[in-house]
């Protein structure tokens, strides 16, 4: 849920900070309060364009910050924090946007600075914003599938899944077909290309870790004479009469006469003993390493004549020897394939129908698994519709293929194109007057029609979407009476699962409220601020009243706001 907003010059509004608390919280006030800007701030908070005329006349920035807590550890705003490496501590997200005079927008999750895209995907799965001309999910029905496969939930996803993992398949071998069909003169072209690097890579005859082995070697090389000096100075002082070997034999010698006396004293024996053979062992290799040591600056050119070659084919093919081999097998069987670029062919077309007959079944469960949850979502819409008085309304969802060409692929007789999501196109159809066609949601539905079928449908879909806040912006205007009663109860009811934050005009709505909430516009003289009030059970009385009657506020107008609280009350009981 939104649990405070903090509002810093912006537009009308100089400072203003305000705690939300859990249910349907109604804000309401006269006409040009400010109420909307409310919702405008929290737009541009979770993500919304900015613009510097936002920001209040004569300040340098415009200044949004929100915390919302998260009461469910499996919230999808975890897994987008996540995605780009921001902490949720405690289940508290704090969003914050400044925006500027000069048209500059700065935008922080948690304290961490990030994109307004990375602010608009978080924002998306904490706030849902609803206003009176934001109908664009219903009337768009491009987004009508996904609205039905978010409400078919775990058994459309899962038929998708299946569908997703053999058309991945299939667009793989359409890829590798399509190249291998490619004109004959590039073919040949490549073919050459390919051809010459792998001569090139072939010639070099290269061996797994060579330059890190004649790095080795040129180091020892360039350091010959030092070498040489160590080794030659550690044999002399081991080696000889008089020297360390000669020294340390001569103590083991005069520990053995005594050490079958002593037995701390043989102990000693032993110890020098074994390193007296250890070090006699060391010498001998200190010898043949000498001898074998041989400067050879010839070696040293070959070196550096073979690094400079495996370095420029690293630049070509691969920053190791282990990449540059890679590539050559992978061109290896890129040459292969155009070489023998008819048998491929061939051999791809039977896989690739092989492919599509499966992907055809895969496709058709998936349609078939939405025509399932079609219906129901059909029988559960027209219950909602019911209940805000729009009984007589016909609703329905249509399905239709997403056709291809003459020689596409063909599902129940007609060619079909595949895509990501399957090869349905749904729209939403409906009719609200008795004898007339079905026809597009866009087309048919007046201002409050759609006002009360997105109702009906979000009381359906927020359940799904798993959104901490839902926000609706006047969505009631165009309605009176018990249709409005009834949205009133239908807003209230999506609060049990979501906290709802809602604009209105209507009493009945205001009547429901939780929280209530009153925007004033002030003017002190010069300057003209909002203010925000948190009204009592009183406050109610009056401001519920004054929606009912306009201006003038009688003992009758009061009566009939105290019959709509005491029947809100009952509702929720």
């Amino acid at each position: 849920m939104l649990a405070e907003l903090s509002i810093k010059n912006f537009a009308i509004i100089e400072s203003l900070s305000i705690s939300f608390e859990k249910g349907l919280t109604v804000l309401t006030g006269e006409t040009g309060a400010g109420k909307s800007i409310i919702i405008d701030a929290i737009h541009l908070l979770i993500g919304g364009r900015g613009s510097a005329e936002f920001v209040r006349y004569g300040e340098d920035k415009a200044e949004i910050e929100g915390l919302f807590l998260l009461d469910n550890e499996n919230h999808p705003c975890y897994d987008k924090c996540a995605e780009v490496g921001i902490d949720i501590s405690e289940g508290m997200v704090v969003l914050r946007r400044e925006i500027f005079a000069t048209g500059k927008s700065v935008c922080r999750v948690n304290g961490k600075l990030v994109t307004t895209a990375i602010l608009r995907d978080i924002g998306s799965t904490l706030v849902d914003i609803h206003g009176q001309h934001e109908h664009q999910e219903l009337m768009n029905p491009s987004r009508h599938l996904l609205l039905l496969d978010e409400y078919g939930g775990a058994e459309i996803a899962e038929a998708l899944e299946e569908y997703r993992a053999v058309y991945e398949k299939y667009e793989q071998l359409r890829k590798k077909l399509k190249k291998l069909n490619e004109n004959e003169q590039q073919m040949a072209h490549r073919l050459d290309l390919l051809t010459f690097q792998l001569d090139e890579i072939q010639k070099a005859n290269l061996q797994p870790n060579e330059d890190e082995h004649l790095m080795e070697e040129k180091v020892k090389i360039m350091n010959f004479q030092k070498i040489y000096e160590a080794l030659k100075h550690s044999y002399e002082a081991l080696s000889g009469e008089q020297r360390g070997l000669d020294w340390i034999g001569l103590a083991m010698s005069h520990l053995d006469d005594v050490a079958s006396i002593d037995p701390a004293l043989k102990e000693a024996y032993e110890t020098i003993a074994n390193s007296y053979y250890l070090l006699e062992d060391i010498t001998y290799k200190l010898r043949d390493e000498l001898e074998q040591l041989e400067y050879d600056p010839s070696r040293l050119d070959f070196i550096e004549s073979r690094l400079s070659e495996i370095n420029q084919l690293k630049r070509k093919y691969g920053s190791t020897i282990e990449d540059i081999l890679q590539y050559a097998e992978k061109i290896t069987e890129e040459i292969d394939t155009i070489q023998h670029r008819e048998t491929h062919i061939h051999e791809l077309q039977k896989e690739l129908k092989s492919v599509t007959e499966d992907l055809l079944i895969e496709a058709k469960n998936v349609t078939n698994v939405r025509k399932k949850y079609a219906k129901t979502l059909i029988n559960h819409i027209h219950q909602e519709l019911k209940e805000l008085y729009m009984e007589k309304t016909q609703f329905d969802i249509v399905f239709t293929k997403r056709e291809g060409s003459l020689d596409a692929p063909l599902l129940d007789g007609v060619p079909v194109k595949f895509h990501e999501d399957g090869v349905d196109d749904v729209e939403f159809y409906i009719s609200t007057n008795v004898g007339e066609p079905l026809k597009p949601l866009a087309k048919i539905a007046s201002g409050g029609e759609l006002s009360r079928i997105m109702l009906a449908l979000k009381s359906i879909f927020s359940k799904h979407q798993g959104v901490t806040s839902i926000i609706f912006d006047e969505v009631d205007t165009g309605v009176s009476g018990r249709v409005a009663q009834a949205i009133a109860e239908k807003i209230y009811r999506i609060s049990i699962d979501s906290q709802v934050l809602c604009i209105s005009h209507l009493p009945q709505v205001a009547a429901m409220a939780d929280t209530h909430l009153f925007i004033a516009k002030e003017t002190d003289g010069s300057r003209t601020r909002t203010s925000v009030k948190e009204l009592s059970d009183e406050e109610k009385v009056k401001e519920i009243g004054r929606m009912i009657s306009g201006v003038e506020i009688t003992e009758l107008t009061k009566k009939h706001a105290k019959e709509l609280l005491e029947l809100a009350t009952k509702i929720k009981g």
